[in-house]
């Protein structure tokens, strides 16, 4: 049975998304990093670095978000998530998968830091403009990918789209416009995939019993 450690409104949403595309098995472990659930001793034993997500298959343990959709994208064929590797699209799916994390999301995430995630004293809002900027450099980039097609690599939903979908995802947390057509459609349109509403259905169920408990 695979096991996934997250947290809801992380970079292990991504994770659920893929198992749920998949329609794979597995369970599901809440880490309250909140409340500190990233620190406890047995959890660090599983991520030295304390985070969310962390998938456990076997004798497996692997962190890292795209590592472990992209893992999951294998282990499940059937369901399309990758394409064979050394085949152009795989290439292309790995070029966006990396996109994704290094250009895309990274402005989201200098937001999140100096806005709440870094202690007060570590934060520096004179970087916020910079970091909307780049994201906006970084939408125009992938809107030129995109192009008209449904799909960022290939004629299906893989991994790479399940990564950019997410990340846009955020910048509509944050409030950022996308400010090109197809983009805003992609997004609306790989947001309404049941997959995704189940995963979000299941954090949010999560949050409302925390906030009970």
């Amino acid at each position: 049975m695979l096991t996934v450690y997250g947290c809801p409104n992380t970079r292990s949403s991504r994770v659920l998304w893929t198992l749920e595309e998949a329609g794979a098995e597995y369970e599901y472990v809440a880490v309250d990093l909140r409340a500190g659930g990233g620190r406890q001793p047995e959890y660090l034993a599983l991520n030295a670095g304390g985070k969310v997500p962390t998938l456990v298959d076997g004798e497996l343990v692997l962190t890292e978000s795209a590592a472990i959709c992209t893992y999951l994208g294998d282990r499940f064929p059937a369901a399309g998530l990758t394409a064979p590797v050394g085949s152009p699209e795989r290439a292309h799916c790995d070029q966006w998968c990396y996109f994704a994390l290094s250009e895309l999301e990274q402005p989201l995430w200098t937001l999140a830091k100096h806005t709440f995630a870094l202690p007060e004293q570590r934060r520096v809002p004179a970087v916020l403009d910079t970091a909307r900027w780049e994201f906006a450099v970084a939408a125009k980039v992938l809107a030129a990918g995109l192009g008209p097609r449904e799909f960022i690599a290939g004629d299906r939903l893989m991994v790479a789209d399940i990564l950019i979908a997410h990340t846009l995802a955020w910048a509509r947390a944050c409030k950022l416009p996308l400010e090109h057509d197809n983009l805003t459609a992609y997004a609306a349109r790989l947001l309404a995939r049941p997959a995704w509403v189940r995963v979000r259905e299941r954090e949010r169920a999560q949050i409302e019993n925390a906030a009970k408990s």
